[in-house]
């Protein structure tokens, strides 16, 4: 009997980007996955559940029995199919299931015996190489010194990390800005998906001499940072980034209005706008009650304002006083308040230039 190949090497395939087969349910791939991970599932929802409930009544024999039975014929030729054209594209991946077990390697066996290719599976499945990542998330952020990079919204915080290879963007890993008016075209991943990715980061990048990260709340929409990391967070240095306001207010209108509307109207151009309209209008709502009544029907009346304008002339300078109001007399008073507590971790204090010389040159 053929040998077939099993992989442990976990840290390799995060660092290598390894294209993965993920054969597990869709319902267990939506609760979380990997990056460069596939799903091209064994068995559907509603068979996975039958299988469940076989074993729990007769035993493993008589469940594997009925998964042979539910996947066999021209639904068997179909899986083997797209598994083939994926192992085609990616003759460098490995596949897995929830365990290593069973269903991995039924699908291993299914492809050779069809290509004789011995695809590589995981050994231990998605919960040996979700377990090591936690395990690794928890070594790595004890070990590694952090720089966390401070400043006023619209700063252009995110900006300068992404000009350095030792940054971890957790923003752009939880596809939000941090703000009422951070959510992005599309949504926010799962918790688990934004960990995974994360935390494969953080194991291409723990040979730096420091990581930089911003500096971030709890949360960065509805996505929690793990405790690990905002503990290292917590009590690391602090460089902060200075920008003049009308530097704000360019970088914020082309974030959150220029960006924006470009990227509502290339994924939806019929309804792109009205969908970018209601973006600003949900966001300023949510921020209603700490703006109080007054404020908020005012910053409303120019925000309909800004939207016609933009609507009928494609002109944004509508939103130029609405955003200078919001980051003065909103973000600002809340950011003096908060950095004022972490005055005693900060280092260094400068303009773009000058954080990013000294980031350069900075030795942890």
């Amino acid at each position: 009997m053929i040998h077939l190949k099993e992989i442990d090497n976990f840290s390799e395939i995060l660092k290598s980007n390894t294209p993965l087969l993920d054969v597990r349910a869709p319902i267990e791939y939506e609760e979380g996955s990997f990056p460069h991970a596939y799903n091209s599932p064994l068995m559907s929802d509603s068979e996975r559940h039958q299988i469940g409930i076989r074993y729990k009544e007769h035993g493993q024999e008589s469940a594997i029995s009925l998964g042979h039975e539910l996947v066999s014929g021209k639904t068997k030729v179909q899986k083997i199919d797209q598994w083939s054209k994926f192992i085609k594209k990616h003759p460098k991946g490995a596949l897995y299931c929830f365990r290593g077990g069973m269903r991995s390697k039924i699908s291993q066996e299914w492809i050779y015996e069809h290509s004789g290719v011995s695809y590589p599976r995981i050994k231990g499945g998605y919960k040996a190489l979700r377990a090591f990542l936690i395990d690794e998330m928890h070594r790595i952020s004890s070990k590694v010194n952090f720089l966390v990079i401070g400043g006023q919204t619209g700063c252009g915080k995110t900006i300068l990390l992404n000009k350095f290879d030792n940054s971890l963007d957790l923003e752009g890993f939880a596809n939000h800005r941090g703000s009422a008016f951070g959510n992005n075209v599309t949504p926010q991943p799962k918790q688990i998906n934004f960990e995974n990715q994360l935390i494969a980061n953080l194991i291409k990048k723990e040979s730096f001499n420091y990581l930089l990260i911003e500096d971030e709340g709890n949360n960065i929409g509805t996505i929690y940072i793990p405790e690990a990391i905002k503990e290292k967070a917590r009590e690391s240095k602090i460089v902060i980034l200075r920008a003049s306001i009308e530097e704000r207010i360019e970088i914020s209108l082309q974030a959150y209005v220029t960006d924006m509307t470009k990227n509502f109207i290339i994924r939806d151009p019929v309804n792109g706008f009205k969908q970018f309209s209601n973006y600003w209008l949900n966001s300023l709502s949510k921020i209603q009650k700490r703006l109080g009544g007054v404020r908020y029907q005012s910053l409303l009346k120019h925000l309909n304002l800004a939207l016609k304008k933009l609507k009928n002339n494609s002109d944004a300078s509508g939103f130029l006083p609405l955003i200078e109001s919001l980051l003065v007399d909103y973000y600002d008073p809340m950011y003096d308040f908060q950095i004022s507590n972490k005055k005693h971790r900060v280092i260094y204090e400068g303009n773009f230039e000058e954080v990013t010389n000294f980031l350069q040159e900075f030795k942890s």
